[in-house]
C-alpha cells in the first residue's frame, strides 16, 4: 500500500505524519513476513512486541536474505520459493550452515543489476547484525518447540573493532562556527549553490542550529512540524526511538532561526497541500523535506567547513556526534548529554569525553589565584 493511500484514523498525541510513517514501514514488515514460511508466524508476534518498528524491519529483512539464500544457494530446500520451505528443512540446518552464510557468502556476494553485476561486501558490523537477526530466530524457534536444538552456540563469534574516540567524526568548534557563517552568507557556495542558498538560507540555517544544538537524529529532524512547536512556554516536541514522547526546552539562537524563517522565508500553510501544511521544513517544491535532501544539504555546508570536496562533507549523525563532544567540552556532564540526546548506554556517550582526559590539569594548570614570587 502506497503512503498516498493512507488515511489516518489518529487517537494518538502522535502528528499523523509519523503514524503514516510508522505504517510505510508497517507495511513492508507484512509484506516481508508474507513472503516468510508459515511456521515463523509466532516469531513475527514476539519481534512485533519486544523491538522497535525500525528494527523489526531490519530482522525480518536479514530473515529473508538467509531464507533466499537456502533456496538458491543450498541443498538444505526443496522448495522453489522462500514461503514453501519446510519446518523440517529448517530443522536440518546446522551451526557451520548459518557459519558458512555469514563468514562466506554474506562477506562477498554478487547481484545482477539492469543487465550488470555489482559485487556486494559486508564488513564485521553488518556480518554482527545478521547474525544477531539469525540468532534471534533460531533461539525463539527453539523456545517455541519448533526446532528441536538450539544451534546458536555454534555460531562463530564476529569480531567487532572498539570504538576510537580518534576516530570519531565530528565537527571542531571553529569549524562549526565556518559551517554557520557559510549558511548565513553563502562563503563557499558555488555559483549555482548560490541561487538555491538565496532562496534556502533561513531554513538551512535552522537546520544546521538545531543539529548542532540538540543533536537531533535524521529521522527526529525530517518529521518535526510547526506544531511541535509551543514558542510561548520556550520548547517542542520530538518522537524519538520506540516511539518515545520527549519535550525539549528552546534556547534563545535556536528559537530566533526559527522564527526567522517561519516568518520570512517558509510558505504560508494556506499556499501548501493539505499533507504538507503542518511541516516544518519544506522544499522548493513546497512539500516536507526528505532524509535524502537534508542529508545532501548536512553534507554540502559541512564540506565547506572541512575545506574538502562535496561528497567528503558529513552526515548529519556526525553534527550528533558534534553536538555531544562540544556539550562536554563546554562543561556539562555526560550523564546530562547522555540524556539530552538519548543515547541508550553511558558508555557511548563517554567517547565523546575521552579526549578530556587531561582537562583537569590543565584547569588548575592554567588558574592560579596567587601570583609566583
Amino acid at each position: 500500500m502506497a503512503y498516498k493511500d493512507f488515511i489516518v484514523h489518529n487517537k494518538s498525541s502522535k502528528p499523523d505524519n509519523i503514524v503514516k510513517s510508522e505504517n510505510e514501514v508497517i507495511e513492508s514488515c507484512l509484506a516481508i513476513e508474507a513472503e516468510l514460511p508459515i511456521f515463523m508466524i509466532d516469531y513475527f508476534i514476539f519481534l512485533k512486541n519486544s523491538i522497535s518498528l525500525t528494527s523489526r524491519h531490519a530482522y525480518l529483512n536479514d530473515v529473508l536474505f538467509f531464507c533466499k539464500y537456502l533456496v538458491s544457494e543450498t541443498n538444505i530446500t526443496q522448495a522453489t520459493v522462500v514461503k514453501d520451505i519446510k519446518t523440517e528443512e529448517f530443522n536440518r540446518i546446522k551451526a557451520r550452515d548459518v557459519n558458512r552464510y555469514i563468514g562466506d557468502y554474506c562477506a562477498r556476494y554478487l547481484v545482477q543489476n539492469s543487465g550488470s553485476t555489482v559485487v556486494m561486501e559486508n564488513r564485521n558490523r553488518a556480518l554482527a547484525r545478521k547474525k544477531s537477526s539469525l540468532t534471534s530466530l533460531f533461539k525463539f524457534l527453539y523456545r517455541d518447540e519448533i526446532l528441536s536444538n538450539n544451534i546458536t552456540d555454534g555460531f562463530n563469534p564476529i569480531k567487532l573493532p572498539k570504538p576510537q574516540p580518534d576516530a570519531i567524526k565530528k565537527l571542531e568548534v571553529d569549524e562549526v562556527a565556518i559551517m554557520l557563517d557559510a549558511v548565513e552568507n553563502g562563503v563557499g557556495l558555488t555559483e549555482k549553490e548560490k541561487q538555491y542558498w538565496s532562496k534556502t538560507r533561513l531554513r538551512d540555517k535552522a537546520i544546521l542550529v538545531l543539529f548542532t544544538t540538540y543533536g537531533l537524529r535524521l529521522n527526529e529532524l525530517q518529521q518535526l512540524n510547526i506544531s511541535s512547536f509551543n514558542f510561548n512556554r520556550g520548547e517542542f516536541k520530538i518522537y524519538r526511538k520506540r516511539g518515545k514522547e520527549v519535550n525539549m526546552p528552546l534556547n534563545k539562537s535556536v528559537e530566533k532561526a526559527l522564527k526567522e524563517y517561519i516568518n520570512e522565508e517558509r510558505p504560508h500553510s494556506d499556499n501548501l497541500g493539505e499533507e504538507h501544511k503542518d511541516a516544518l521544513f519544506l522544499s522548493l517544491q513546497k512539500k516536507r523535506m526528505t532524509k535524502l535532501s537534508v542529508r545532501k544539504l548536512v553534507k554540502k555546508y559541512t564540506s565547506i567547513a572541512l575545506d574538502t570536496p562535496r561528497d567528503n562533507g558529513y552526515s548529519p549523525h556526525k553534527l550528533r556526534a558534534t553536538a555531544a563532544s562540544s556539550l562536554i567540552q563546554y562543561g556539562f556532564s555526560i550523564y546530562d548529554v547522555q540524556n539530552l540526546l538519548d543515547h541508550d548506554n553511558v558508555t557511548t556517550t563517554q567517547l565523546y569525553a575521552a579526549h578530556k582526559k587531561n582537562v583537569k590539569r590543565e584547569i588548575v594548570k592554567n588558574f592560579e589565584w596567587l601570583e609566583e614570587e
